[in-house]
């Protein structure tokens, strides 16, 4: 399998409100930029997206470690969350899954990939992740 590194972020301005969406791949010396936005959604659709468009992105099955500011996305995963949801029909123990579609569509590309969410401090030193979130928030102004 081939190694990629995948970083992604979220943005949103009111929550619901105008949203952006961003993944920067990394293969060896390549790079590629994703990003897209939707005039009305909320930040954790934008960071589930961003990560789903990442790995859409690849040709073939690869192993991916994947870094994120979203708690909600890492933990979800490193935390079993995820695995507890579909053991529950999509659920919660308190009620309806938010998200769900994303989080079906998700789930089958973990299918696919051998991933690993790493989380990172938002707004803090790591440049890849620095550079998503200028990428979706400019996706979310197109939105404003």
């Amino acid at each position: 399998m081939k190694q990629v590194t995948i970083y992604t972020d979220g943005a949103c301005s009111g929550n619901p409100g105008p949203g952006g969406w961003a993944a920067i791949l990394k293969f060896g010396p390549y790079e590629k930029e994703l990003s897209g936005g939707e005039a009305q959604t909320t930040n954790n659709r934008m960071e589930l997206l961003g990560a789903i468009n990442g790995l859409q992105a690849l040709k073939e099955p690869c192993a991916v470690d994947l870094y994120t500011d979203s708690q909600y996305l890492s933990n979800a995963i490193n935390l079993g969350w995820l695995e507890g949801w579909k053991k529950k029909n999509w659920k919660r123990k308190d009620g309806a899954l938010k998200n769900v579609d994303l989080w079906q569509t998700l789930d089958a590309l973990l299918q696919t990939h051998a991933v690993t969410f790493h989380w990172v401090k938002g707004h803090a030193e790591n440049a890849y992740n620095n550079r998503c979130d200028e990428l979706a928030v400019a996706e979310r102004e197109k939105f404003a």
